[in-house]
């Protein structure tokens, strides 16, 4: 039990140096453990820190959830893959709640980037 707790922390570990170090090549001016660090686990709040620098550059809060619950959401991604030759996105809805949009993370920050070409 307690291995598949450690394994279940491992993996949103992973996912959220991955983000971090993401944002890191995306904007060579940021710095890591000053501009853009990941929470502790199990620390309250966003889980990638950003400092006021990288909030201007980024200004977006990251919650990393590593879980394999997501299969229908994946499976609409694909379907939107398969339907053009354009860049795959997926707006989803639910009762009483905002629509949300789901790109992959590194379109994303390619137009964030773009956004920010004095960067």
């Amino acid at each position: 039990m307690a291995s598949s707790v450690r394994s279940r922390k491992a993996k949103g570990r992973r996912l959220q140096n991955w983000v971090r170090d993401a944002l890191l090549g995306a904007f060579p001016s940021l710095k890591i453990d000053t501009d853009v660090w990941c929470a502790i686990m199990g620390e309250s709040g966003i889980d990638i820190k950003l400092s006021e620098k990288a909030q201007k550059l980024f200004p977006f809060s990251i919650e990393c959830k590593n879980k394999e619950t997501w299969k229908g959401l994946y499976d609409s991604y694909d379907q939107s893959i398969s339907n053009a030759n354009l860049e795959p996105a997926v707006v989803l809805k639910m009762n009483g709640r905002k629509p949300l949009i789901v790109l992959d993370f590194t379109s994303f920050l390619g137009i964030i980037k773009q956004n920010n070409k004095g960067e």
